[in-house]
């Protein structure tokens, strides 16, 4: 991570700190969704940006996960901060059993199931499967979660909160960009079929890029349902998966600093806007139509590293002296 983006991310953080003492509770909250969609964003960029796999169903996990926290929350007393983990295991195990037998489909074939598995959970959940869900209702009374002897209730104490856990989030998600996982998985994105060859086992990482960004969503859900103490199908629905998407294409595939600012204009812009009444929506397409023509890789897209040849020999090269010397046989006289 170079100089100039930990200087942005530090300037971030003392902004968001102070933003309580100079904003009212309405633009706190607003910065409370900011970083719960930032989150999610986050996680289907793990999914879409890291391994290049279309989803458009990402609020299927982030169902999973809120309805996982709020029903061991409100039926077995389980504090709502114990159960976020939990949450984020519900949500993976489901993507584990759904995704396995979809991963060997490409491009738009798999938007398209994706698309029918957040339609799926969301009739189910409608459903009230095994009578746990509440049906359309959803589920009321979900506790406030306790954080340290303080009761997080306000939207200044959800901002520490969720940009708190949005901060680690990105600390480990660039460290798992640097790694022989994220390398691996950026290899899957740009061909799959070289990695392959190269013996990438592309299933295996399509599928653990699934269920790593299906709990990374879970949790999501465990923190929106703790801050809402309500829930329901319709939160859920197919416009969250597009709004998720749009945030990752417009802020830049594959960037989490790219993500994070699609966030806070995807989520931050409409309500500049209210002033305009029921034309705000209009002005926020134009706004977002005008961007992807001018910047068609993203607001602040992945920076991909380009070796010169010179430089590929030079490392064969070395890779080559590492290697220790082939044993001589020895010939008897």
């Amino acid at each position: 991570m170079d100089r100039k983006l930990l200087a942005a991310y530090g300037a971030a953080a003392l902004l968001l700190a102070l933003a309580p003492r100079f904003l009212d509770a309405y633009w706190v909250d607003v910065l409370d969704n900011v970083g719960l969609y930032a989150l999610l964003a986050l996680s289907l960029n793990l999914i879409l940006g890291d391994a290049g796999l279309f989803n458009m169903g990402q609020a299927a996990f982030y169902a999973v996960g809120a309805y996982t926290a709020a029903i061991l929350s409100t039926r077995l007393g389980l504090p709502v901060l114990y159960a976020l983990p939990l949450a984020g295991l519900a949500a993976a195990a489901f993507a584990a059993v759904v995704a396995r037998p979809v991963l060997h489909l490409r491009g738009d074939y798999l938007l398209i199931v994706t698309v029918g598995l957040g339609e799926i959970v969301r009739i189910a959940l409608v459903n009230d499967v095994f009578g746990l869900t509440g049906g359309a209702n959803g589920i009321f009374g979900i506790p406030r979660p306790i954080l340290f002897g303080h009761k997080v209730k306000r939207p200044e104490d959800f901002l520490y909160l969720i940009w708190g856990f949005v901060a680690v989030t990105v600390f480990l998600f660039h460290r798992l960009e640097q790694s022989r996982f994220g390398r691996a998985l950026n290899y899957l994105r740009e061909d799959p079929v070289a990695a392959e060859g190269s013996g990438v086992d592309t299933v295996r990482y399509k599928l653990m890029a699934f269920v790593l960004g299906a709990a990374w969503a879970g949790m999501a859900g465990s923190i929106y349902a703790a801050k809402m103490t309500i829930i329901s199908p319709e939160s859920f629905g197919f416009w969250e998966s597009v709004i998720l998407f749009l945030i990752v294409i417009l802020g830049g595939s594959g960037s989490i600093p790219g993500v994070l600012l699609g966030a806070a204009l995807v989520v931050g812009l409409p309500e500049l806007f209210r002033g305009f009444a029921t034309a705000r929506m209009l002005v926020f397409g134009l706004v977002m139509m005008v961007m992807m023509v001018v910047r068609r890789q993203g607001l602040l897209p992945l920076r991909r590293v380009r070796f010169k040849a010179a430089d590929v020999a030079r490392a064969e090269r070395e890779r080559a002296a590492a290697r220790p010397a082939p044993a001589r046989a020895e010939v008897s006289p």
